[in-house]
């Protein structure tokens, strides 16, 4: 039952409250400001009724008060007609509404209740808001290698900023779980986030699913319909699998991101937009753009802060976190005590390669934590293809199934090493020789004769330190 403070120097008006609302409402009065503090300082108040003429402390002194220690308390003023300036004076200092005696006992009943509902609502809304700052703040992004420092660093630089990001990174790697926590960090925090996986919608749907439609634009237009582009105003709107997009769609983006504004389908109107553009994509896009799958122009206009997230199997290190994480995790979704997992099924974890990444080690957990019957999880809880500590589908299989050659086969091995001691050494040729036990010529003719290139942004510092030495030289 939640508990009324009436404060009014007459006593009538406290009674004749407490008989019509009763058994509604607990009630409490106070005849004076003295009185009231107490009362309200002793007591868990959900309204007060406030009379604004009272002896030795006047109601709007007790008003600033109160407003002090409970900022979104409903405090209804009680007023005699004369005082209506008053009132509205109380009101501009946070009253949440007044009414003039004598009162309507109906009238004053339907203000109680809006005042509850809408005061229940908001603290609704702000428990919501606050759940969700803390399941999308980047202290849920889990990770102590190099590769996770580095991205949270970043979300911490660019999350207040209105500049579009693309982050890339294989499936299951955390791409959303990045969005949303650039966005649930930044200034844009109190706006919507809206995603949309651009791979689940057919290309004839996904125009008017980011941009709306008129009545009557096509056949099964009925009414007016708003794209996503409208519902994320002023917020982030994120396009997961951005690659998938069509040719045609691809430029009408473009010119939304140029222009910040577009045009409903089927209508006439431009729509000036105020939005935050975060992209993803499992794909190199480089390569679409060579094969003239992507427009270039853009991939420069959505590639401005790029993230990358590297594969769980190129970071190891954060298993152990991870698991500790997923295991809390599903421990607080289903209300008891947190499992933990002995050395020799988290050492099978680690050994595994992980091709669904973060997203695979979860639903393992997940399914370890469900069908255990002990507080410990062994190997023998974990799924038959981490027990057998095999990769499906793995290089081996494929050449012993004559699905690739050998020559192709160590081909691909040589590549796969040499790449990932690079990116171990980001791309010092030097130390990446000495990691594998090489000379640097070696390691050169390797590169060349297997294709592998430094990226673009290390090539031009390459260029630039050549470009340096020979000035001096």
């Amino acid at each position: 039952m939640k508990t009324i403070l009436i404060v009014d120097d007459e006593a009538s008006v406290a009674e004749s409250l407490k008989i019509a609302f009763k058994p509604d409402y607990r009630f409490l009065w106070a005849a004076n400001g003295e009185e009231a503090l107490k009362l309200f300082h002793r007591n868990q108040i959900h309204l007060i009724l406030l009379d604004i003429i009272l002896p030795n402390l006047d109601g709007l002194s007790l008003l600033k008060q109160f407003r002090e220690v409970e900022p979104s308390l409903p405090i209804i003023m009680l007023t005699a007609t004369r005082m209506v300036k008053t009132a509205v004076d109380a009101m501009k200092m946070g009253a949440t509404d007044y009414l003039n005696k004598p009162f309507d006992i109906e009238e004053l009943r339907l203000t109680i209740n809006k005042a509850l509902v809408t005061h229940d609502l908001e603290r609704e809304v702000q428990y919501l808001r606050s759940e969700v700052d803390k399941k999308y703040n980047s202290d849920n992004l889990v990770g102590k290698s190099r590769a996770m420092r580095e991205v949270f660093l970043k979300i911490e630089q660019v999350a207040d900023t209105k500049t579009t990001v693309l982050i890339t990174g294989e499936s299951g790697t955390g791409k959303e779980m990045v969005a949303r926590a650039l966005h649930y960090n930044g200034l844009r925090r109190g706006k919507p986030f809206v995603a949309l996986n651009c791979a689940s919608i057919p290309d004839n749907l996904i125009e008017s699913e980011l941009f709306g439609h008129e009545k009557g634009a096509f056949t099964d237009a009925s009414s007016r319909k708003l794209g996503l582009f409208e519902a994320a105003s002023g917020g982030t709107l994120f396009l997961d699998e951005i690659g998938e997009l069509s040719p045609a769609t691809q430029a009408k983006l473009l010119r939304v991101l140029q222009s910040k504004e577009f045009t409903r389908v089927g209508g006439t109107q431009n729509i000036e937009v105020d939005v935050r553009l975060i992209a993803a994509t499992n794909k190199n896009l480089e390569e679409a753009i060579r094969q003239k799958l992507f427009r270039e122009d853009l991939y420069y206009r959505i590639n401005v802060l790029p993230f990358h997230l590297a594969p769980l199997r190129e970071r190891k290190e954060d298993i152990p976190s991870l698991v500790s994480h997923f295991l809390s995790k599903k421990a607080k979704e289903d209300g008891q005590k947190a499992k933990t997992i002995n050395k020799e099924a988290m050492a099978y974890l680690i050994r595994y390669d992980w091709p669904g990444n973060i997203r695979e080690l979860e639903n393992v957990i997940e399914q370890a934590v469900t069908l255990s019957a002990n507080q410990l999880i062994g190997i023998g809880d974990l799924p038959m293809q981490l027990q057998s500590r095999r990769k499906t589908n793995t290089l081996k299989d494929k050449t012993a199934d004559g699905q690739v050659s050998l020559v192709d086969a160590v081909k691909s091995f040589e590549r796969d090493i040499i790449e990932s001691a690079l990116r171990k050494t980001n791309f010092i040729q030097t130390k990446t020789a000495r990691l594998l036990g090489i000379t640097r010529r070696i390691l050169k003719y390797k590169m060349d004769a297997l294709g592998i290139a430094p990226p673009s942004h290390v090539s031009s510092l390459l260029s630039k330190s050549s470009s340096t030495r020979q000035k001096t030289g």
